[in-house]
Order: structure tokens, then C-alpha cells, then sequence
């Protein structure tokens, strides 16, 4: 029985990881890509948070590198983003989990800025161009969007009973 509900919060993890990764691939209007918040970085904060012991740092990688093959960026671009915001996430989630909704959201907000920045750092060592205003509202839509994923997530994590 134990057994099985290990195996079944895996695959649920694996599942909301998928989803992020479908809804990153949808396509949008080039007036409205900007405002795409970053699905993967707001499925790994929360499992960063819900389930340290389980998300960490290696699934960021492995998230990341599944992002970097889907969008044809550089390998290991997105990869090294999500690892750094996996680790800061796990070292800090015991102070962030307690914290009002709103405020995990100015925190993600931070974590997905920091994401954003790595992955314009690594654009501009290749010599990448980059959109500078429109580049930055990511963060600021995944901060707006953090109660709503947080709530759908929890409720996820409590029908499966991931712990």
C-alpha cells in the first residue's frame, strides 16, 4: 500500500511537470508571448516547498533540460535557471511556506526574476537580443498567477496524499 502511493505521488508530480512543460508549448500570439508566465518555474517552487524531499535540484535540472529540447534553446540553459531556483527554493521553503499567499508571491516573484536573468545572462554572452521591457513581465505574471497555481496545486498534492 505504501508502496503504491509513493509511486503514485511520483507520477503525479511527473504529471503537473508535464502539464507545465504543455502549457510553455502552447502557442501564442506574438503581441501576448511576453506575458507567458514561466509554468515550469511556478510547478518546481511549489514542489520546492510542498515536497522537499522528493523535488530538489535534480528535477529543476531535468525539468530544465526537458524545457531546453522543447523550445531549442541552448542545452543546459534553462536547465542551470531552474536548478539555481530549485536550490534557493528548497533552502528557503520552510520560512516561505508560512508565509500568506501574497507574500510567497512576492518570493516567487523573485525566484522567477532570477530565472529570467540567468537565462538573459546566457543570452548575452552568445550575443542574443533581447526585448530588455517586455522580457521582464514573466516574473510579474507568475507572481499575479502564484495563488491560483498554489491553491490547484495543494489541492493535487491532498488528492493524492503526496507528502
Amino acid at each position: 500500500m505504501v508502496i503504491r502511493m509513493v509511486h503514485q505521488g511520483r507520477w503525479m508530480i511527473t504529471a503537473t511537470f508535464v502539464f507545465a512543460l504543455l502549457l510553455t508549448a502552447l502557442p501564442m500570439p506574438d503581441s501576448a508571448a511576453a506575458w507567458r508566465p514561466a509554468w515550469v518555474a511556478l510547478v518546481l517552487v511549489y514542489w520546492c516547498m510542498a515536497a522537499p524531499d522528493r523535488v530538489g535540484v535534480v528535477v529543476g535540472w531535468t525539468a530544465g533540460l526537458f524545457l531546453d529540447v522543447m523550445t531549442g534553446t541552448l542545452l543546459g540553459q534553462h536547465a542551470l535557471g531552474l536548478s539555481v531556483v530549485a536550490y534557493v527554493a528548497h533552502r528557503t521553503h520552510r520560512r516561505v511556506r508560512v508565509l500568506p499567499l501574497w507574500r510567497q508571491g512576492i518570493t516567487v516573484f523573485g525566484l522567477v526574476f532570477l530565472y529570467q536573468a540567468l537565462i538573459l545572462w546566457s543570452n548575452g554572452i552568445r550575443g542574443i537580443p533581447v526585448m530588455a521591457p517586455a522580457y521582464w513581465t514573466s516574473p510579474l505574471v507568475s507572481m499575479l498567477l502564484w495563488p491560483w497555481m498554489f491553491v490547484v496545486l495543494r489541492v493535487i498534492r491532498r488528492r493524492y496524499a503526496i507528502v
